[in-house]
C-alpha cells in the first residue's frame, strides 16, 4: 500500500474483550490459567457415542441468564455469544449502540451454528420418528443466530455479518470489521465468535476424519501437544470471544480506556486443497498482515501459532512461519494455547486474538502446554511448556488457518501516548 493511502487511514483500537472459555469465564480467570499452567480440557461422554473424547469444556451453564421465553431459540453456542458479547461491550463501557445509527455493526465467526439443537432435531427425526421440529428449532440453529442476538440485544442497527471460513472464521469477521472501521464505513463493531461444538454429530465427524486426539492415559489435561513430537491430534472446544473495535477518534472523544491497537490484517487462500494444508498460502496471509501494519518480521515480539496438534497440519504451519519471518523466525517466541483450551473451530481466532491482547497488555508470553519434545519438523523458537514472565511485548501476531485453505492473522500493536490499559501486573504460578 501506498503511503499516501495509508496515512488516510483511521486507526482502529480495542475497548472491551468479552470471553467465555475452557480456561475461564472472564479475562483474569484465562490469565490466571495461562499463568498458573492450568488446563481446560477435559473427559467428555456425549449421548450416543460409547468413545470417550478429550474436550475444551467451559465450566458453566448459562441457562440462568435467560428467560423462559428466550431459551427456546437459544442453543448453547448462542448463550455463550450473546454472554462474551455483552462481557466485551460492557468491558468497552458502552451498552446501546441504536445512537450510532448504521455506523455500529456486527462482525461474526461461527461454522457449526446450534449444534446442540440441530442433534435434537436429529433424534427427533430418526429415533422417535417425529415429522416436524420443535418450535424456534429453525432460529436456534441458524449459523448467523449469535450474531442477530447480540445485534438485537444492544441496537446494533448497521452491518451484521456472519463468517464461516472454518478456523479462520472469526479471525476474518474481526479483521474485516477492522477494515470497515478503518476504512470509514462504520466507528464501531462488536467482533469476534462462539462455538458448541460438543455433541455426537460433531466429535463423530471429527472422528471420521482421523483428526481427533487420544486422550492422554494419564494426564487427560495433557491430551493436545501442540508442535509436539508425540502429538495425535486435536482437541474439540467450546467458548467464545469478542472484541469492542472503534475508531481512535470514537474512543478518545468518550475517554476510552485501549487494550491495543488493531494495526494489521493479512488474509490468503491456499488454491490447493479442501483438507490438507499448504505453506504458500499460509505465508502469503502472514506477510499481508504484516505489510498492512507497515511492520517488519523483526518487530513481531509474539505469535500466537494456529498449532492444532495434527501431524500434518503443525509441521506445514512451521514451515509457513520460518518461509514469512525469514531470519526472525530464529528468535520470535512461537505458542499454541490450543494446548490448554483446545480448537474452538469457528471461535477459534477469537480466543487466540483475545489471548494474545492479554499477553502484550500483562507483559507475559503464554506456553504451549505438554511440549516436553519438540518435533524436529516444526523447528521453532517455541515458548515450551512454561509461560515467560515480565516480557515486554510492542507488536505481536494471532494466526489462524481454517479447511478449505483460508487463511488469515491479526497484528496488534501497544498503544502510545493514549489511555491504555497495558501493565506488567502482578502474577502467581499457584
Amino acid at each position: 500500500m501506498k503511503l499516501a493511502e495509508m496515512s488516510r487511514r483511521r486507526d482502529v483500537v480495542v475497548t472491551g474483550i468479552g470471553v467465555i472459555s475452557p480456561i475461564g469465564v472472564n479475562a483474569d480467570e484465562v490469565v490466571a490459567s495461562l499463568v498458573g499452567g492450568r488446563s481446560g480440557i477435559r473427559l467428555c461422554q456425549v449421548h450416543a457415542l460409547t468413545k470417550v473424547h478429550a474436550a475444551g469444556i467451559v465450566p458453566a451453564m448459562f441457562d440462568d441468564q435467560f428467560s423462559k421465553l428466550e431459551l427456546p431459540y437459544l442453543d448453547r453456542c448462542q448463550q455463550m455469544a450473546i454472554v462474551g458479547a455483552r462481557q466485551a461491550i460492557s468491558d468497552a463501557g458502552l451498552e446501546n449502540f441504536a445512537d450510532d445509527g448504521q455506523r455500529a455493526g456486527v462482525f461474526y465467526g461461527n461454522v457449526r451454528g446450534g449444534a446442540t439443537a440441530e442433534q435434537g432435531w436429529y433424534e427427533q427425526l430418526f429415533v422417535d420418528h417425529k415429522q416436524m421440529s420443535r418450535p424456534f428449532t429453525a432460529m436456534a440453529l441458524m449459523h448467523n443466530a449469535g450474531a442477530a442476538h447480540i445485534s438485537i440485544r444492544h441496537q446494533i442497527l448497521g452491518p451484521v455479518m456472519t463468517h464461516a471460513s472454518a478456523c479462520a472464521a472469526s479471525t476474518m469477521a474481526i479483521g474485516e470489521a477492522l477494515r470497515a472501521i478503518r476504512d470509514g464505513y462504520l466507528d464501531v463493531a462488536v467482533a469476534g465468535g462462539a462455538e458448541a461444538p460438543l455433541t455426537a454429530f460433531n466429535l463423530g465427524m471429527f472422528e471420521g476424519t482421523r483428526a481427533l486426539a487420544m486422550p492422554d492415559p494419564v494426564n487427560v489435561g495433557r491430551s493436545c501437544k501442540p508442535f509436539a513430537k508425540n502429538r495425535t491430534g486435536l482437541v474439540l472446544g467450546e467458548g467464545a470471544a469478542f472484541v469492542v473495535l472503534e475508531s481512535l477518534e470514537r474512543a478518545i472523544a468518550r475517554g476510552a480506556s485501549i487494550y491495543a491497537v488493531l494495526s494489521g490484517y493479512g488474509v490468503a487462500s491456499d488454491g490447493y486443497h479442501i483438507g490438507a494444508p499448504k505453506a504458500d498460502g499460509q505465508t502469503a496471509a502472514i506477510q499481508a498482515a504484516l505489510a498492512d501494519a507497515g511492520l517488519q518480521p523483526a518487530d513481531i515480539h509474539y505469535l500466537n501459532a494456529h498449532g492444532t496438534a495434527t501431524r500434518g497440519g503443525d509441521e506445514v504451519e512451521a514451515r509457513a512461519i520460518r518461509l514469512a519471518f525469514g531470519a526472525a523466525a530464529d528468535t520470535l517466541p512461537v505458542s499454541s494455547t490450543k494446548s490448554v483450551h483446545g480448537h474452538l473451530i469457528g471461535a477459534a481466532g477469537a480466543l487466540e486474538l483475545v489471548i494474545t491482547i492479554l499477553a502484550l497488555t500483562k507483559s507475559f508470553l503464554p506456553a504451549t502446554a505438554n511440549l516436553d519434545q519438540i518435533d524436529p519438523a516444526c523447528a521453532l523458537n517455541h515458548i515450551a511448556n512454561v509461560p515467560i514472565i515480565d516480557h515486554s511485548i510492542d507488536h505481536a501476531m494471532s494466526f489462524s488457518c481454517g479447511f478449505g485453505g483460508t487463511n488469515a492473522a491479526l497484528v496488534i500493536s501497544k498503544p502510545r501516548d493514549l489511555p491504555s490499559r497495558c501493565a506488567a501486573g502482578s502474577f502467581t504460578t499457584s
